[in-house]
């Protein structure tokens, strides 16, 4: 899809396109208003702005549309290509050793039962290890700081699934 496409498609289109990137339904209604995007970079920058702009509960209904890491299944219904894109993203974990994969497992829930969320780290390019380290070392966060901490990983997400959205050779 080009930016152009992006711009022309109707509201109801755009925003459906918008939710693939990032499942906050506030976030994909104020990115669909702030159309036309000129460039590659306006759409990147808006898209950071008005993450920042959100509510906790806003963070949450993002976080919510992810799998958590090691899994497939998500708390909230998926496109497909949202669902692509998350295993494309965790490539790695799922590729991890048995042990790897079930202390993954076991750091989820210790996260969601210290946090109440689950654990939302960009994942592409990092190997299960690196992953298990960072969730490791981020168990010992204030829940405020984590929660900022996973707000700024997801707003990495939202950039690197905005990007595969206007490039269709990567979106496929």
């Amino acid at each position: 899809m080009t930016l152009e496409e992006i711009n022309r498609l109707s509201s109801e289109d755009v925003e459906t396109e918008f939710l693939k990137c990032c499942g906050s339904t506030r976030w994909a209604k104020q990115m669909t208003e702030a159309r036309p995007f000129t460039d590659a970079d306006h759409l990147l920058t808006k898209a950071d702005e008005i993450w920042r702009s959100l509510s906790t509960d806003d963070w949450l209904e993002a976080f919510r549309a992810h799998p958590k890491i090691g899994e497939k299944k998500t708390a909230t219904a998926q496109s497909p290509e949202a669902q692509s894109w998350s295993a494309q993203e965790q490539s790695q974990s799922q590729q991890a050793a048995a042990e790897t994969k079930a202390a993954l497992a076991e750091g989820n829930l210790r996260y969601e039962d210290r946090f109440g969320f689950i654990f939302i780290i960009c994942a592409s390019g990092k190997s299960a290890g690196e992953i298990l380290g960072s969730l490791n070392q981020r168990l010992a966060n204030n829940p405020e700081t984590e929660l900022r901490i996973a707000a700024d990983e997801q707003r990495e997400i939202n950039q690197l699934r905005l990007n595969r959205l206007v490039d269709s050779s990567a979106s496929k």
